[in-house]
C-alpha cells in the first residue's frame, strides 16, 4: 500500500488505539464510578475522569508514534522554520501530514487540560512546549534514526494552543482558563 507520508508504517498503532478503545472505557468508567463512591458529585467526576482519560488516550498513540525508531540516520534542526522549509519541498501530501500530525500531538492534552484544570491556552503552550521538547531531545538521544526539530516543537505546542482554545466554553463551567 503506497500511503501519502509513509503512514503504512503507523497502521498497526492506529489498529492498536482502535483495538484499545473498550479498555480504555473500561478504565473511564472505573475510575468514575471510584470517584461517585468517593462522594465526588456526577458532574465533576464524569468531567474529570473524561477530561483524564481522553488526554492520556488522545496522546500515547501519538508518543508511541514518535518514539518509534526508523531506519536512516537521525537528524537534529535546532534554527526554527529550517526544517519546515525543507518540507515545504517535498509532496504536497507530505506537507499536510507532517504538519497536521504535528499538531494533532497534544491536541487532546490542550483540549482537555483547561477542562480539568484552572488553566488557560498560555500554559497549555508552555507545558506542551516542554512536553514536546522532551520527546524531541528523547529522540535524538536514544538515536531513533528520526528527525528531532524545533520546527516539531513549535507545531506540538501550537496545536495543544489552538486545541485549548478550542475548549473554551467548556472552562466556564469550573471557572477554568486562568
Amino acid at each position: 500500500m503506497d500511503l501519502p507520508g509513509d503512514l503504512e508504517r503507523w497502521l498497526p498503532v492506529v489498529l492498536v488505539a482502535a483495538l484499545a478503545v473498550p479498555a480504555v472505557i473500561g478504565v473511564a468508567w472505573l475510575l468514575f464510578r471510584t470517584r461517585i463512591r468517593k462522594g465526588v458529585g456526577r458532574t465533576d467526576a464524569l468531567r474529570r475522569t473524561v477530561a483524564e482519560v481522553g488526554m492520556v488516550a488522545g496522546t500515547v498513540p501519538w508518543l508511541w508514534m514518535i518514539l518509534t525508531p526508523i531506519p536512516g540516520e537521525g537528524l537534529v534542526h535546532l534554527v526554527p522554520f529550517e526544517d519546515l522549509a525543507g518540507q515545504l519541498e517535498r509532496p504536497l501530501s507530505w506537507v499536510f501530514f507532517q504538519v497536521t500530525g504535528n499538531l494533532l500531538v497534544f491536541a487532546a492534552f490542550g483540549l482537555l487540560a483547561p477542562v480539568r484544570w484552572p488553566i488557560g491556552p498560555w500554559r497549555v503552550l508552555g507545558i506542551a512546549a516542554l512536553a514536546s521538547a522532551s520527546v524531541e531531545f528523547l529522540q535524538w538521544a536514544l538515536d531513533l534514526g528520526r528527525v528531532a526539530s524545533v520546527d516539531d516543537v513549535l507545531l506540538n505546542a501550537g496545536g495543544a494552543a489552538l486545541a485549548a482554545l478550542c475548549s473554551r466554553r467548556w472552562w466556564a463551567l469550573q471557572g477554568a482558563g486562568s
